[in-house]
């Protein structure tokens, strides 16, 4: 356990269209969050999918149940001061808000990140290969490409990957938790406070 501040945890929710940053951008926030000497953790949807619940696959019913068990993994962790960082497709509006709903219910911080990052540029980076895959006929279910996703009408941070540097967005998510308290000073920023 860190020696650092200690704070009530949290959730951050990072949603967004696959490879457009949600990952990158949690990492990064964790780095910085981690030197402020917070407790703080990522929880990657599909890593953790392959990790712990490999049977679940990507239909509508296995993707809301993905993300109920990863909320619940979530509310396990920041009950016990950890601030959560999840990175996500979550493509349904309906489970993003029962996750809300279930922070809110167990009186813990949550907040919703919508890295909104062009289809065109995911398609560019394709980090895991999924777009390729899609093209050649090898996968289907692709979220935003044959399969459903619900853009967050209101989160409480919306940004594109494409038009910042990692530094921005990570600059952006730390605003964002001192906005929401689940931080209390500001981590430093490329070495300056």
């Amino acid at each position: 356990m860190s020696d650092g501040p200690c704070r009530p945890g949290g959730t951050v929710l990072l949603t967004g269209l696959p490879s457009s940053g949600k990952t990158t951008i949690a990492t990064a926030t964790r780095t910085r969050v981690a030197e402020a000497g917070y407790a703080v953790e990522v929880l990657d949807g599909d890593d953790v999918r392959g990790r712990l619940w490999p049977e679940l696959g990507l239909t509508p019913d296995d993707r809301k149940q993905n993300l109920g068990r990863i909320t619940t993994l979530a509310l396990m962790l920041a009950r016990h001061g950890v601030l959560v960082l999840v990175a996500a497709i979550a493509p349904y509006a309906a489970d993003r808000e029962l996750m809300r709903i279930r922070h809110e219910d167990a009186g813990l911080g949550f907040a919703e990140v919508h890295v909104a990052t062009a289809l065109s540029a995911c398609e560019q980076r394709d980090v895991k290969g999924l777009y390729g895959r899609r093209a050649r006929g090898e996968l289907t279910q692709l979220t935003g490409v044959d399969a459903v996703y619900e853009e967050p009408l209101v989160p409480h941070l919306r940004m594109d990957t494409a038009a910042e540097t990692v530094d921005e967005s990570t600059d952006r998510v730390l605003d964002l938790l001192l906005r929401r308290e689940l931080i209390a000073a500001p981590p430093l920023r490329n070495g300056r406070p």
